[in-house]
């Protein structure tokens, strides 16, 4: 869905967003961002729906004044429509729990009818969903229908008690998980504040169950909390600089993500506490930022492009620890190293794979056996043919990676060697001369030919992993149309949904990819 924004101060113009799933705006206390949501709202063709847990947890008045549908407005139109009323209720919260419990009663009277007439089934409520996701951020909670009556067990209380006694962050997530289901389809649904009240360990995870909820909504959220913009790293990002009241414009910056923040913005994020992970890749695209944010929620994933300058961040942001008191971590791919250089990098911090490359991780066998079960295709049959084929790829160019490791490794070693201290140039001079005298290239690449030869014959799959880079081997080796995929992306997505999910499979699996990182 394509999103008109507010004029810009610049141009007095509209501008629009590309097709998108969410859109984040941020900006500091009186940049004018909560204005610059009215207008947005104002200007969507497309019918807009509006969602404040600060709002709905205490008493709001009936008229609300919001730019679009909201649970108030559902639940007025409710009462002037129905004989079955309650007394009054002061907050949005009750409302929607009216409203939720309203069609439980609906939906038992069509049960009743459809058994007595056509044996149906009881179809399921949005209470049901509800439940079923509510129960899996708070597994110590469960909901209790009876009576008539929504009660909650658990906690430290033995007896039931109503869910108007929860905790403002339970409360918080019961809202936003039941709110949005009252959303018109294909609605943009307006988030006002989306941290508030949710503590930074679940954010992430609620607001991931909250959009799977509406895949078919376009999330506008409002925020000045970098931490919860930089969570959304599939989403557009805004920043809101600027107001000028008089004219009715703004000053702002789209970004395609909250990771492209200019730096003086992404300094605040030290204000989050969360260690930071520094990793190779330029945009929220590119492989490594769409899985490391995925195995790592516990990081602020900032992507870097190169690996130099991971390997120079990671060292500069260490060595100022003693300012900031916040841990940081970097990861690069393995590609040629010698054991050597990785362990110099595993001494600063720094994660080398045990892959040669990111899409490796992608080609591991614990994924691999996960999406073949998930896909109903035979996990055996499926790594098996897999392996066979990737083996059979890598026996095939053994001579030409053997020579890229050779070239690689004479290179590291003559520029190790070449920065040792002379005291003339006379002692420089004769130094330079001799740099190769004790290189074989010929010896090393017969070495690893021998080497790779073995790999391949003995079938040592997760060797070949370690040593074979070839950007081919993912589309090229059979596990995308094994498991019923179209293309290499849609193995990727399903992939990295099931990473957001809260299953056994998503805790195997970044189990598994983890310890092949190194970074646990």
């Amino acid at each position: 869905m394509k999103i008109e924004l507010p004029k810009h101060k610049n141009t007095q113009q509209s501008r629009f967003t590309t097709d998108l799933h969410t859109l984040t705006i941020i900006g500091a206390n009186g940049a004018g961002k909560s204005r610059f949501g009215d207008e947005t709202a104002r200007l969507q063709k497309s019918s807009v729906f509006c969602i404040s847990a600060l709002k709905a947890l205490f008493i709001s008045p009936d008229n609300d004044k919001r730019i679009g549908n909201n649970i108030t407005r559902i639940y007025n139109e409710l009462q002037t429509k129905t004989t079955y009323k309650i007394e009054a209720v002061d907050t949005e919260f009750e409302r929607l729990m009216y409203l939720l419990m309203y069609e439980e009663f609906i939906n038992v009277m069509s049960y009743k009818h459809s058994s007595e007439a056509n044996k149906g089934s009881l179809p399921r409520t949005k209470l049901d969903r509800v439940q079923r996701r509510w129960e899996s951020i708070f597994p110590e909670n469960k909901m209790l229908r009876a009576s008539g009556n929504l009660s909650i067990m658990g906690g430290n209380n033995p007896h039931p008690y109503s869910p108007l006694r929860l905790s403002d962050g339970e409360k918080t997530v019961f809202y936003l998980l039941a709110s949005v289901l009252f959303a018109d389809n294909h609605s943009i649904i307006m988030v006002e504040d989306p941290e508030v009240f949710l503590h930074h360990s679940i954010m992430k995870s609620v607001w991931d169950s909250v959009e799977q909820l509406r895949p078919d909504c376009t999330f506008i959220y409002l925020t000045h909390d970098l931490e919860f913009a930089a969570s959304r790293n599939d989403s557009v990002c805004v920043w809101v600089k600027s107001f000028d009241a008089e004219r009715v414009l703004w000053d702002y910056e789209i970004l395609n993500s909250p990771n492209d923040l200019p730096e003086d913005v992404y300094l605040d994020l030290l204000g989050s506490r969360k260690p930071i992970l520094f990793i190779e890749g330029t945009d929220n695209r590119s492989i490594d930022v769409r899985l490391y944010t995925l195995l790592y929620p516990e990081y602020t994933v900032k992507p870097l492009g190169g690996c130099s300058k991971v390997i120079e961040t990671t060292r500069t942001f260490n060595d100022l620890k003693s300012f900031h008191h916040i841990e940081s971590h970097g990861i690069v791919d393995r590609d040629r190293r010698t054991n050597r250089e990785i362990e110099s990098l595993q001494q600063r911090n720094i994660a080398v794979p045990d892959v040669a490359e990111v899409e490796n991780l992608l080609l591991i066998e614990p994924v691999i056996r996960i999406v073949a079960k998930r896909m109903g295709q035979n996990p055996d049959y499926v790594f098996g043919t897999v392996r066979s084929n990737i083996t059979k790829m890598f026996e095939e160019e053994v001579e030409t990676q053997a020579l890229l490791h050779t070239r690689h490794r004479t290179k590291r070693e003559i520029e190790y060697t070449i920065d040792r201290r002379s005291n003339n140039i006379d002692d420089y001079e004769e130094h330079i001369s001799t740099l190769t005298a004790n290189c074989n290239p010929r010896q090393l690449y017969n070495d690893l030919c021998r080497k790779f030869a073995q790999y391949a014959r003995e079938r040592r799959y997760n060797r070949i992993l370690r040593v074979y880079n070839q950007k081919s081997m993912l589309p090229n080796c059979g596990v995308v149309q094994l498991c019923g995929f179209a293309n290499k992306d849609k193995y990727l997505k399903f992939i990295l949904s099931i990473l957001r999910e809260n299953s056994a499979d998503s805790a195997s699996m970044r189990q598994a990819l983890r310890e092949v990182v190194g970074l646990m």
